[in-house]
């Protein structure tokens, strides 16, 4: 499914505990700026922020892929996170979100980048696949389905 420059077992987050969207959001920024030092937490946050404001990325059925357009790279960043407690994601369906796959991209987002959000977006609207991660037991072992799935 997935480069492995994109993600890897230290980009897997599985047993965040955490209490609202914002707070959830902040940890994804910090975590994705300490990644890359080239990035700024504050801008990944208010990125992410500013993409939520025009519509939830939560996707329904748990999902959701938070995404950002970000100067100063011309990389894409990703953190793929499971919580252990679902959390109220303004999802078009209403359900609460415990699969969350971050993204940044690069602020001149290219049809390549789409097309990875698209990718992505179909990937986890497989259904085995959800009950798989939300049964693995580590972050390798999320790793090697999220690698390994394929459409």
């Amino acid at each position: 499914m997935l480069d492995s420059d994109l993600l890897s077992p230290d980009r897997i987050l599985a047993g965040v505990r955490i209490n609202s969207k914002k707070r959830l959001l902040e940890l994804i920024s910090v975590t994705l700026a300490k990644k890359n030092k080239n990035l700024s937490s504050r801008e990944i946050f208010e990125s992410l922020c500013a993409r939520e404001h025009l519509g939830s990325t939560g996707l329904g059925g748990g999902v959701a892929i938070p995404h950002g357009r970000i100067g100063g790279t011309d990389h894409v960043e990703a953190l793929f996170l499971r919580l252990p407690k679902p959390l109220p994601f303004d999802a078009e369906d209403g359900q609460p979100v415990d699969l969350l796959f971050a993204l940044t991209v690069p602020k001149d987002c290219t049809e390549d980048h789409t097309k990875l959000l698209e990718n992505i977006a179909e990937r986890f609207s497989d259904q085995g696949l959800l009950e798989q991660i939300r049964g693995a037991s580590s972050a390798g072992e999320i790793w090697q389905l999220l690698s390994n799935s394929h459409s």
